[in-house]
């Protein structure tokens, strides 16, 4: 990590934040040279990346380039079973719970940590839901099957913090996401998995701890789930792709020896507000890219 006195301030839509000098956005704007960003040894590659071109685009945050690349990151999934009238009660008027059976539905806390980006290091958590498609008919039997056999999942996020300035301008200006900064620290590696969020005080907003699950590798390309995230920004909808090229992962179902502490925060109040059952799955990637692209217009009823 850079040291804190080693950045630079940089313009997003009308707002000054800072990020590392000479790291990757200073120098790249979003743009950043694969042939360069190869030559990292904590890149495993960026064959991925090259069958993604990027496009430059007018948004909020000013003129950028899409996607946003995560060449090196990790992350842990925890999957819980929730009533669906406390997902009901949290969601908007114009989206739905995807049902795995009568009156339960999915939520999710997520630990994110990205070693290698465009807009360069930093850590992320999430509080979210299952959803069924906007705008989809038919049984959600259906949507629930093509979630599971394609691995595209649709999403709706309550809490998004994060450790740094451009992260958080970036996701709430640009993409309409529920995001703030906070000390956040996630450690990721084979033996195991922790992350802690702090509150507004310094103090505990969420904990975990686990013991990681066997990790398979994987081929790049040869695994790569798909996530739709609907926001709203200025009373308009909008959906967000989100393409994770997985390279390092296990999966640990009905996990034991778990430690997921709920403090005093904005994150544990939102998963508290959804009233989780339990805990049915454990998803730990230790090794993934990403690309995350802009949002777009969507027409939600």
């Amino acid at each position: 990590m850079t040291a804190a006195t080693d950045t630079v301030e940089v313009d997003l839509g009308g707002r000054t934040v800072e990020v590392p000098k000479n790291g990757l956005y200073d120098r790249y704007r979003m743009d950043t040279p694969l042939d360069e960003v190869a030559q990292d040894p904590r890149v495993p590659g960026v064959d991925f990346f090259r069958t993604l071109p990027k496009t430059r685009v007018d948004s909020p945050i000013g003129p950028t380039r899409t996607p946003n690349f995560y060449y090196a990151m990790s992350s842990a999934r925890l999957t819980m079973l929730a009533p669906t009238g406390a997902i009901r009660r949290r969601l908007p008027d114009e989206l739905a719970p995807l049902q795995v059976a009568p009156g339960l539905g999915l939520a999710s806390v997520i630990f994110f940590r990205y070693d290698v980006c465009d807009i360069d290091y930093y850590t992320e958590a999430a509080v979210g839901v299952a959803v069924r498609p906007a705008r989809h008919g038919g049984p959600g039997i259906a949507d629930l099957a093509s979630a599971l056999g394609d691995d595209h999942l649709h999403s709706y996020v309550f809490s998004l913090p994060v450790n740094t300035e451009i992260a958080q301008v970036r996701g709430h200006d640009g993409y309409g996401f529920p995001k703030w900064v906070t000390d956040l620290d996630v450690d990721i590696s084979a033996e195991r998995t922790s992350a802690r969020i702090a509150n507004a005080d310094g103090g505990v907003d969420v904990a975990f701890s686990a013991r990681t699950p066997r990790q398979r590798t994987h081929a790049s390309g040869a695994k790569v789930s798909s996530l739709t995230s609907y926001t709203r920004r200025d009373g308009a909808w909008f959906s967000t792709l989100n393409q994770t090229n997985v390279l390092a992962s296990g999966s640990s179902l009905l996990p034991r020896g778990l430690d997921l502490t709920l403090g005093e925060g904005r994150m544990s109040d939102d998963l508290r507000s959804l009233e989780p059952i339990r805990t049915i799955r454990l998803d730990v990637n230790t090794g993934a890219q990403a690309a995350l692209h802009m949002p777009v217009p969507f027409s939600v009823r």
